[in-house]
């Protein structure tokens, strides 16, 4: 499914972005659908780098950790000491 999308620009502008999609080959709309692809995986890859940063960081500590079967059933131990009241 897609929408529509209304954006309200000075006419200055749109003649400037049209120019760049002519340049490039494209319809002002296809350019415009691409900048904005571009600038939400530039935006989201920051985000990325940031989590991989705090990654990184912690994994220089060394902190003390039981067997995932044994974390897993202490784990479900408290969500059922939760649920009873």
């Amino acid at each position: 499914m897609s929408k529509r999308l209304q954006v309200v620009l000075p006419d200055a502008e749109i003649d400037r972005y049209a120019r760049t999609a002519e340049a490039e080959g494209l319809t002002l709309s296809e350019w415009v659908r691409q900048v904005l692809r571009r600038a939400g995986l530039e935006r989201t890859a920051g985000k990325v780098d940031e989590r991989l940063a705090a990654v990184r960081v912690a994994s220089r500590h060394q902190f003390p950790v039981a067997a995932i079967e044994t974390m897993l059933a202490e784990v479900d131990r408290g969500y059922r000491a939760a649920a009873d009241p």
